[in-house]
């Protein structure tokens, strides 16, 4: 049976980093916290603050009741390249298959999008009861290159699922971006020149 690994812990300490700093179990955390700090990423940072940063004020507040009264400070951070990014191409294609769109129109479209902003390749599969069917199965759409082996490819993993009346269907995204160069050695300093000749005595 093939395994399936999830890319971003395959590459961790290589070219990607840990989504989360700390765990801990919901029981716990409320007591040991004294401040709390929220990174929000997101393509859309008006609609998450809100008019007047309404919306800002009632998360903040949300988020202090559930860590009893800690302080509480929100950071948004805008994605720039939102349609480059595997978690919100997902999470598009699930919302859209939400809406009742066909699954193949919103994945080719999803595919088209990611390969005309530059990305080196994409891959997009749904599972589930597609179009309501008795049996459940999986499509997916490819274009580009996918090395999911090659450690040094930076490739994001998204994933997302869509609530239809049938019950639910997975989207799983796979985004290759281009490689980054790796750093190149420092050159070493060039010798120091040799020393002049003590000219001759007469």
């Amino acid at each position: 049976m093939g395994q399936k690994v999830n890319p971003t812990g395959f590459r961790l300490s290589v070219n990607r980093d840990w989504r989360s700093r700390w765990y801990a179990s919901s029981q716990e955390f409320p007591s040991f916290l004294h401040s709390i700090r929220v990174t929000i990423h997101t393509a859309r940072p008006g609609i998450v603050i809100g008019r007047k940063g309404a919306e800002i004020e009632k998360m903040t507040e949300e988020i202090s009741k559930m860590a009893e009264g800690k302080q509480v400070k929100i950071d948004i951070q805008e994605i720039k390249a939102p349609e480059l990014d595997a978690q919100l191409v997902a999470e598009n294609v699930a919302l859209q298959i939400e809406r009742r769109i066909a699954y193949r129109r919103a994945m080719k479209k999803a595919v088209q999008t990611a390969m005309d902003f530059g990305a080196e390749g994409i891959r997009l599969r749904c599972s589930g009861r597609l179009n309501g069917a008795e049996i459940s199965r999986s499509e997916w759409y490819r274009e580009g290159k996918i090395p999911l082996h090659t450690l040094r490819t930076p490739v994001d993993y998204g994933f997302a699922e869509a609530n239809t009346v049938y019950g639910k269907i997975g989207v799983k995204c796979w985004m290759c971006k281009k490689e980054e160069p790796a750093p190149q050695p420092a050159a070493p300093p060039p010798p120091p020149p040799p020393p002049a000749p003590e000219p001759a005595e007469v």
